[in-house]
């Protein structure tokens, strides 16, 4: 996908660990919880992005052989 889209996941998990850390200090079981959401979205996000980058290199593999570069 893309640096942006790397950077934007990472923001987002650097938020949810904040968010998980000061309602562990604060002892708010909804705003650990949320936190800790934040932090598998942005997981599940970067993964689907760093496939998607596989996929595109893949592509890129298969037409630079068939068109012989």
């Amino acid at each position: 996908m893309g640096i942006t889209d790397d950077a934007k996941n990472k923001a987002e998990d650097l938020k949810g660990r904040a968010k998980e850390a000061f309602g562990a200090a604060t002892d708010n079981d909804d705003l650990k919880a949320e936190g800790q959401a934040n932090q598998g979205i942005a997981s599940a996000k970067q993964a689907i992005s760093d496939a998607a980058d596989k996929v595109k290199e893949g592509i890129e593999a298969v037409k630079d052989k068939l068109t012989g570069n």
